[in-house]
């Protein structure tokens, strides 16, 4: 069975650490990560400053990861810096992408045409956002006037998307639809889930740690909740990639099931879900 893919994402924006926006990024693109049998390995959060970007990509990209996905900064004021972070962190120059341009221009004169934005073209701030990190490729955005970008460095591909989520969504939805098919070759998660009558992880610990320690290739964590609440834990057993070692986890949650079963505990299947 191929190997997971690997996938960083870097969140970039003051907003984010101050905590006026809620980064709802990050959960979205996890799930979809997920979803495809890839593995996020490292999420980080960084503020507007164009060193510190570019030492979190060059950082990335040393782990030799398959996917970076960088959030945020590719609009047109000074604060949006991420592309020129991108080239600083792969070495690399920022130079004017006349598809990226053409997108600009197409864009904003659509939203003009509709009554949204108070003129359509180009001036010198909406031109930056063409300006990629070189060898870097412009990604449509329908529903925004940033394109997304994709830059190939050695293994690993960085895809810029805007932080806005709508934006960041319809460009991966729809522009990296086939990179992300050939990518994750198909792949996929399933997830079983216990429901146990237990609040006390403890009690439970002698039978997870022989689940964890035989199957290691399956992700097992119990969810606690606040004490005194209705006394039921949920245990969550993931295996991503599926192909061939989906029974592999049928048994691991067989043997789950009737480990909680011997210490006294009752449980409760959940239904499984697929992404």
């Amino acid at each position: 069975m191929k190997k997971a893919a690997k996938v960083e994402i870097i969140i970039i924006g003051n907003e984010i650490l101050t905590g006026d926006i809620l980064d709802t990024n990050t959960n979205w693109l996890c799930a979809m990560v997920h979803g495809r049998g890839g593995v996020v390995t490292r999420v980080t959060i960084v503020p507007d400053i164009l060193e510190v970007v570019a030492e979190a990509v060059r950082e990335a990209v040393s782990r030799k990861v398959d996917i970076i996905f960088t959030s945020g900064g590719l609009g047109p004021t000074s604060d949006d810096l991420t592309l020129q972070a991108v080239a600083m962190g792969t070495d690399r120059q920022v130079v004017l992408h006349e598809e990226a341009l053409e997108q600009v221009r197409q864009q904003y004169d659509h939203f003009f045409a509709q009554g949204i934005m108070a003129e359509g073209g180009l001036n010198p701030a909406r031109q930056k956002m063409a300006c990629l990190p070189q060898g870097g490729e412009p990604l449509l955005n329908h529903v925004g006037t940033a394109p997304g970008v994709s830059l190939l460095i050695e293994q690993t591909t960085i895809i810029s998307v805007p932080g806005v989520p709508s934006e960041l969504k319809d460009i991966i939805e729809h522009s990296l639809q086939q990179f992300l098919d050939e990518t994750f070759a198909g792949g996929e998660a399933i997830s079983r889930c216990l429901a146990v009558k237990c609040n006390d992880e403890s009690l439970l610990e002698p039978v997870l740690i022989q689940i964890v320690k035989k199957y290691p290739e399956i992700y097992t964590k119990s969810l606690a909740t606040t004490i005194g609440e209705n006394p039921e834990m949920d245990i969550f057993m993931t295996l991503s990639g599926i192909g061939e070692k989906k029974p592999l986890l049928e048994k691991a949650f067989a043997e789950l099931c009737q480990g909680i079963v011997g210490l006294g505990f009752a449980i409760r299947n959940k239904s499984e879900t697929q992404s």
